[in-house]
């Protein structure tokens, strides 16, 4: 599944060192509630070549790197990718180790922990399920814990009460808690709270979402905040960094919905009292620029992405088998796109229930929606067959610069200017990367964009 790795940029600023986007996650949140319009960005994916590239763009940014497992993931008995939390960390550690990226710089995180993977089960059973997998997160080092028990079980009614959603998390975190004790650790820091709707891009066609009312946050802090003390929990709270609310933002197959900051001037006063507290923000995939640095500034102080970097992973690789075709003859090519396609129509669990319409639409959805139920697929050994022997393809015979600039037209003007190597593999890592650049600009103003144009991109 991991994929050829190559050395980290090694060239670095004189006071890089110096710089504040290298601070540790509690750092970074404090220099926020100080009034400093920073933050981070969390990579929410687990195919290897993302992460290669997000330990890329930290090592150019001089930043530590916030990496992201969910529990339909990565969970005790293994989840969608087949890891168990301790699994998924030693990928990530590989990954590291080979590309010399210190593993001192990488946060674990673990997101939407609680009974989502067992909501079709009673509620006691579920959550038994969920303690066991809060824990393991927390005894394989993961120091930044997401609690989220909004979903209803087989015998719950249709919506939660604020209380019995917290009084479950409280359950959860002394569990967290405990699990942290055993190990000799600090207790790590807790997100609450969820986003609406589901993770990972609306199932239904969207044109607007308004943002969480502002007395709703409210009810959920107070309602956290009363069950943890129930549990005799309270000196956690100064350890509760976030709270997940909508802030308007979101994505479904083919369209996204920008941020408008106009509309959250009340909700984002909600934490002014909360001297501990920023907002976390999902699926702010594919939003402009401008908009995420607008929601660091408003206090979504973490900002998190998935599908919209294994998207500009799949725009790459797609690019380089169209140029495999006017490369390599038919006989020796791999056909990935082919393999692709053939792979999700056989196994069609995960996009046949989110893609409707005639078979044009559903061909053209399963390619290239904004949702990109595709990452799913990647690991399918037929398919990463096929992605490996595309890049050997193309790094055996090498890719002219214009076919280059006709379908990595980014990359292209990189390699012009010397700051990249056209290898297909580094076109891969890049073209990832540029989905990351906005978001290293809009949590760390200080960050230079020529630099990270310049620190040793010719080296990858």
């Amino acid at each position: 599944m991991t994929p050829t790795t190559a050395a980290l940029p090694k060239t670095q600023s004189a006071n890089a060192s110096d710089r504040p986007s290298r601070l540790p996650l509690a750092d970074i949140i404090g220099r926020h509630k100080a009034g400093e319009p920073v933050g981070i960005y969390s990579v929410c994916s687990a195919h290897p070549t993302v992460v290669q590239a997000a330990f890329v763009q930290a090592a150019a940014d001089d930043s530590q790197v916030l990496i992201e497992a969910t529990s339909n993931q990565v969970d005790q008995f293994g989840g969608y990718t087949g890891l168990n939390p301790a699994q998924f960390r030693d990928l990530l550690f590989g990954i590291a180790d080979e590309c010399g990226f210190d593993r001192d710089r990488i946060i674990l995180g673990g997101d939407h922990l609680g009974p989502n993977r067992w909501q079709h089960q009673p509620a006691d059973q579920a959550m038994a399920n969920a303690e066991v997998l809060v824990a393991s997160y927390v005894e394989a080092g993961y120091s930044k814990i997401h609690l989220d028990c909004s979903m209803s079980c087989a015998d719950d009614p249709a919506v939660l009460s604020d209380e019995v959603v917290a009084d479950r998390s409280a359950r959860l975190l002394a569990v967290a808690e405990g699990a942290a004790r055993r190990i000799g650790t600090d207790g790590p820091l807790y997100v609450i709270g969820t986003e609406v709707p589901v993770p990972g891009g609306a199932h239904e066609t969207l044109s607007h979402l308004d943002p969480t009312p502002p007395d709703r946050a409210r009810r959920t802090i107070d309602a956290h905040r009363k069950a943890f003390a129930a549990r005799a929990l309270e000196h956690v709270w100064p350890r509760i960094i976030a709270l997940v609310v909508q802030p308007g933002v979101e994505f479904d197959h083919l369209r996204v919905v920008d941020y408008q900051r106009s509309a959250t001037t009340e909700l984002r006063h909600v934490l002014d009292s909360e001297p501990n507290l920023v907002f976390e923000a999902h699926s702010t995939d594919y939003q402009r620029p401008a908009q995420l640095r607008e929601l660091v500034e408003d206090h979504w102080a973490i900002l998190k992405v998935g599908p919209g970097l294994t998207f500009a992973m799949r725009e790459a690789l797609f690019a380089l088998a169209r140029i495999e075709t006017e490369l390599i003859p038919a006989p020796s090519r791999s056909h990935l796109i082919e393999v692709v396609e053939r792979r999700m129509l056989t196994e069609p669990a995960h996009w046949r229930g989110y893609y409707e319409g005639d078979p044009i639409t559903q061909r053209t959805a399963r390619r290239y929606s904004y949702s990109d139920r595709l990452r799913y697929y990647w690991a399918e050994p037929e398919i990463d067959a096929a992605r490996r022997q595309l890049l050997a393809n193309l790094d055996q015979v090498g890719i002219p610069l214009p076919l280059i600039s006709q379908f990595l037209p980014g990359q292209y003007d990189r390699i012009r200017a010397r700051l990249l190597q056209p290898t297909a593999q580094a076109l891969v890592i890049d073209r990832v990367r540029d989905a990351l650049r906005p978001y290293a600009r809009a949590c760390m103003p200080t960050t230079d964009e020529s630099r990270d144009l310049t620190t040793g991109a010719a080296d990858e």
